[in-house]
């Protein structure tokens, strides 16, 4: 029983998603296709204990949710139209052919949620919930409101799309255009939560795959490429981000025979479409460390550039913060507490621990141990992860020794 719930979470985890996407392009209810899709994943942890694990369980959840959509349309006797496309659904898989390799329903499904008509927030959220499946309440806690508050923001984003005909569509032209820097930046928020250190790394996979088909469509449009590049670099050493008992490892802690070199490669190539936009410097930024054979080789110089000019676009406390850091490394750890300092200025950085892990990392190499040790537990208090904790907190064991 053990075993069939597992198999329900996983095929869950990626099906899902990709079931109510198809079912919302055929149906247009979303109400609908996410009630369907619930009640499979309900029927699945019925009949999978005792009658087994199919061997497809994505097509086995796709089925059931289809079947479930039927009926509740023959009762309402809808269109016979759309009775006959939704039975030509069968499993979670993208689409094949021309259309299929470049435009999927998710992708249409990304672009019907960051439309303008919305507000920004209520994008992000709708994205996450619908193409992502994240779960509502863990959506309330980023945008730091309540989960009944996040679950009407979501329900009235739908109900606009509905009342406006928002068509369920990749758009074309100028309009395409408009949306993207929208779309661009739903899909970095889904990869940093499929990346962060308690991340689903399903969600930085689907936010890679997303990027791709985005790049296949706009291959004119140098942020986009930057995107891309971003994304495959960061990615690219995942596996190398734990030791094995599951505790985060820095930079130049990491096997680096251990990334994915073919990765890099790639997005290195993304990275030479790219143009100077805000992803692609952060993308410059991430190849400066992923092309580096040993940590000590690491062109920060290059890196500190980097950050200064993404500073001037966009002038945030975080980037600044990192800035700091970089010039740490490129210029010595007095330029770069000098740095911090600026960046906390105002307390706009109070209670941020990667605010403290760096001051902290920086006052070490300057030469104050003690202290540098009670910043990195001060930083180890306020983080809500485990593996982020026991980082901070080893680093400081290491100074007091």
């Amino acid at each position: 029983m053990v075993d069939a719930a597992e198999a329900v979470a996983d095929a869950g985890a990626e099906a899902y998603p990709r079931i109510v996407a198809a079912l919302i392009r055929v149906t247009g209810d979303w109400t609908l296709a996410e009630d369907c899709a619930q009640e499979a994943l309900a029927s699945a942890l019925q009949r999978w204990p005792r009658d087994g694990v199919p061997g497809n369980p994505g097509g086995w959840l796709m089925t059931a949710a289809r079947n479930r959509a039927v009926d509740v349309l023959r009762r309402a006797e809808v269109e016979r139209r759309r009775l006959r496309d939704l039975a030509l659904l069968t499993d979670p898989e993208p689409p094949t052919g021309t259309e299929g390799d470049v435009v999927d329903d998710r992708l249409r499904l990304v672009f019907t949620c960051c439309h303008p008509a919305l507000a920004l927030e209520a994008r992000v959220a709708l994205t996450l919930r619908t193409v992502a499946g994240v779960p509502t309440a863990d959506i309330a806690r980023a945008f730091l409101v309540s989960e009944s508050t996040m679950t009407r923001r979501i329900t009235r984003a739908k109900t606009r799309i509905a009342a406006a005909g928002i068509p369920y569509r990749v758009p074309t032209g100028p309009a395409l255009v408009e949306r993207l820097p929208g779309v661009l930046a739903v899909l970095y928020l889904l990869f940093t939560r499929g990346y962060d250190a308690d991340g689903e790394p399903a969600f930085a996979d689907e936010a890679i795959r997303l990027a791709w088909l985005l790049d296949r469509l706009m291959p004119d449009q140098p942020e986009v490429a930057g995107l891309l590049a971003l994304f495959l670099l960061q990615n690219s050493r995942r596996a190398a981000r734990r030791d094995p008992a599951g505790d985060l490892l820095t930079l130049d802690e990491q096997d680096r025979s251990r990334w994915d070199h073919a990765a890099i490669g790639e997005g290195v190539a993304a990275l030479d479409r790219a143009g100077h936009g805000p992803y692609a410097l952060q993308a410059r930024i991430a190849a400066a460390h992923a092309t580096a054979p040993t940590a000590a080789e690491t062109d920060w110089a290059a890196i500190a550039g980097c950050y200064d000019e993404l500073a001037r676009i966009r002038p945030t406390p975080v980037i600044r913060l990192n800035r700091a850091v970089a010039h740490g490394y490129a210029h010595g750890p007095a330029a770069g507490l000098a740095l911090v300092a600026e960046a906390r200025a105002g307390g706009a950085l109070d209670g941020f621990p990667p605010a403290l892990a760096a001051q902290a990392e920086l006052t070490a190499r300057h030469g104050d141990p003690v202290r540098a040790a009670a910043l990195f537990r001060a930083a180890a208090d306020l983080v809500g992860s485990d593996p982020e904790r026991r980082a901070l907190l080893r680093r400081a064991g290491e100074l007091d020794r």
